[in-house]
């Protein structure tokens, strides 16, 4: 029944006010077999880099649709399909495919029971703590719909299934195995996000800054074995490492400008393996966020400064000083404003004023996009937030009832349904929007 609801509620009104023409089709294809395909995906998500069987059925599911040209294994994992409607701009549509590894504890009837093996050779359970299965689904919604509305548009739509957005590493793959010189270079590319803390049915995107820089940071701690009983035969780095947890958190509360926001969270603290031995190494895993280039190479230059800073403050000799590596790393996601601001139109327009929220950052997420967007690739992002928990359950969380799980949470959860429609349907509102016949922009290659 509440399928039908929504179906008759995107239709019943002005298009205008509620909906597009199309929005019954994407509803239609999710009952009709979208919906067991995100459950699909749901049961069996993958870790970052090892999607085989996730990028395997999204390039079987968009060889399905009329048209649609689809090549796999780009960028290790990666799926890029082209579907191709004449002469006209380019338009990029990314969805990312990786799970976590988290163990459910949703309650899902579907909850996954996977474990794998990741790419750190660790074998961990696997959960999709962060929706990105309703992501992949909504792609797959978004070209057939696209295939079907050919008279509409015109130019060429490029749709990736991207890996390893949590390692945020999948984006760069794909980009040096040649995303944007074996395909099409788009003028435009274009994401979305399902939002735990946003009512269905909404969307919102920033006309600047939609997400954070984030950089994972490994920092090994150098010390000398000794017997518990006798510390002062050796140097504890467990002594040192928290020494230096403590002292990494200045650069945020005294020498941050206040108004300019960032975070460093020291996730993980290993050292030793029993009670009464100092170990001769501790480590950190670290993830620092910040808003702007600047303060992202400071904290970064400072966590190096405040390291070494321990090491010579416990007499650490050079060949034992404390070690900081960068694995991973993006940027700040910024949308171009003039595309934001155009697009943010068409949502108010196509989806009714009441379902387009301005967009508010409530934490320093990060996401990889950046990479597809980077000033040196000429290309203008616009990356837009879906609501995924229905309004009823946010409203009963302010009140004090049961809290909304966070992304990452063995808890998470949102309505997929909602979630992969109405993705799907402002997607497909974007494109025909930037590649409306007559507009005069460049040919795809």
């Amino acid at each position: 029944m509440r399928h039908l609801l929504l179906a008759t509620a995107l239709i019943a009104a002005p298009a205008a006010a509620q909906g597009p023409d199309y929005a019954a089709a994407v509803q239609a294809d999710y009952d009709r077999d979208l919906g067991a395909l995100w459950d699909h995906f749901h049961r069996n998500p993958e870790l970052s880099f090892k999607e085989t069987r996730t990028a395997a059925r999204m390039a079987q599911e968009l060889r399905k649709v009329s048209g649609m040209q689809a090549t796999e294994k780009v960028g290790g994992t990666g799926v890029v399909g082209v579907l191709r409607n004449g002469d006209g701009p380019v338009v990029l549509l990314r969805a990312d495919m990786d799970g976590l590894p988290v163990e459910e504890k949703s309650g899902l009837p579907n909850a996954s029971k996977v474990r794998q093996v990741g790419v750190d050779g660790v074998e961990t359970p696997v959960m999709h703590a962060c929706g990105h299965d309703t992501h992949i689904v909504g792609l797959v919604a978004t070209a057939r719909r696209l295939a079907a509305l050919k008279d509409r548009w015109r130019g060429t739509v490029v749709f990736i299934a991207q890996p390893a957005e949590e390692r945020v590493g999948g984006a760069a793959a794909m980009l040096k195995d040649g995303l944007y010189s074996r395909f099409p270079k788009p003028q435009y590319a274009l994401a979305w996000h399902v939002d735990a803390s946003r009512a269905t049915g909404k969307v919102a995107a920033s006309e600047l800054i939609q997400y954070s820089s984030s950089d994972s940071v490994d920092i090994v701690v150098p010390g000398v074995g000794a017997h518990g009983a006798s510390p002062n035969a050796g140097k504890d780095p467990v002594y040192m490492a928290s020494q230096l947890v403590i002292a990494l958190q200045g650069l945020v509360s005294r020498e941050r400008q206040p108004l300019d926001p960032a975070v460093i969270t020291v996730g993980s603290f290993h050292s030793g393996l029993k009670h009464n031995i100092i170990s001769d190494e501790a480590r950190l895993q670290v993830t620092v966020r910040a808003n702007s280039e600047a303060e992202r190479k400071r904290l970064l230059d400072g966590i190096r400064r405040v390291a070494r800073g321990i090491g010579e403050l416990n007499g650490m000799p050079e060949n034992l000083m404390p070690r900081v590596a960068v694995p991973e790393g993006t940027p700040v996601t910024a949308n171009d404003p003039e595309l934001a601001r155009r697009l943010n139109a068409v949502m108010v327009r196509e989806l009714g004023a009441d379902r387009v929220q301005p967009f508010e950052q409530k934490g320093m997420g990060a996401e990889d996009f950046a990479y597809l967007v980077a000033p040196e690739h000429g290309v203008k992002g616009y990356y837009f937030a879906v609501g995924g928990t229905p309004a009823a359950a946010l409203d009963a969380a302010a009140k004090g009832g049961p809290a909304v799980p966070s992304h990452h949470s063995p808890l998470f959860k949102i309505d997929p349904e909602p979630a992969v429609v109405t993705g799907a349907v402002a997607m497909t509102a974007a494109v025909l929007d930037l590649l409306k016949p007559g507009q005069g922009s460049a040919a795809a290659n």
